[in-house]
């Protein structure tokens, strides 16, 4: 119970000095080639190490089944909703107004730490809970790629590229999740109790603080 005391107010600590969607980046003219490989370093940069709630956002998706494949593909669900909405806000067809947006991811974090609490499986509509917040999160990531700027001789190509960061850096944080935790403790008998409800709770906790920091004080 004090280890995870500590954890938490390390967590605390840190959500209050990260901003979660705040690249800054010069943009130079570049090649087609380099656009892509320049756009998808800054998509897993927004992931690791900037995207501090979507890390949470993702271990809240793996720990409620370590199953790695079954992990993946909710993580590819959340990668194609946000890529919709992300494209459609790139291309001016929606604009999300981000005081609305920033306190809902938040929250999804919330919903889906206290759903890891709560059951002990996936139900079948995680997937669609996933799709759902995934698209909220687009919204998210289109503000940070909107404050960058787009090449628009590459509008695409940087589009396309930001997606693919995105979707290495969510693997890579599910990938270590597995080797780090999954992989050693999942069989235990105490694997839920003693690692999944209390990191839910701590996540919980983190994204229950951010909901209400951005909309009362962002």
């Amino acid at each position: 119970m004090k280890k995870l005391c500590l954890v938490l107010l390390l967590l605390l600590a840190v959500s209050g000095t990260l901003s979660a969607h705040v690249i800054k980046y010069e943009l130079d003219q570049m090649s087609s080639n380099t656009v892509f490989w320049k756009y998808m370093l800054i998509g897993f940069q927004h992931i690791i190490p900037e995207g501090f709630d979507h890390i949470l956002f993702i271990t809240c998706v793996f720990f409620l089944n370590p199953n790695i494949k079954k992990v993946v593909i909710q993580a590819s669900m959340f990668t194609l909703a946000h890529s919709i909405t992300l494209g459609l806000a790139m291309y001016g067809i929606i604009r999300p107004p981000a005081n609305i947006i920033e306190p809902l991811i938040a929250l999804s974090i919330v919903f889906l730490a206290i759903e890891n609490i709560m059951s002990d499986k996936v139900k079948p509509w995680r997937l669609v809970m996933v799709f759902l917040f995934g698209m909220v999160h687009g919204m998210g990531f289109a503000g940070a790629l909107a404050g960058l700027g787009m090449p628009q001789y590459a509008f695409a190509t940087a589009l396309i590229s930001f997606n693919v960061g995105v979707e290495i850096g969510q693997l890579t944080i599910i990938l270590l999740l597995y080797f780090l935790v999954s992989r050693q403790f999942s069989t235990r008998l105490w694997y839920r109790q003693r690692i999944v409800v209390p990191v839910s709770v701590v996540i919980m906790l983190v994204a229950a603080f951010w909901t209400v920091q951005r909309i009362f004080f962002v």
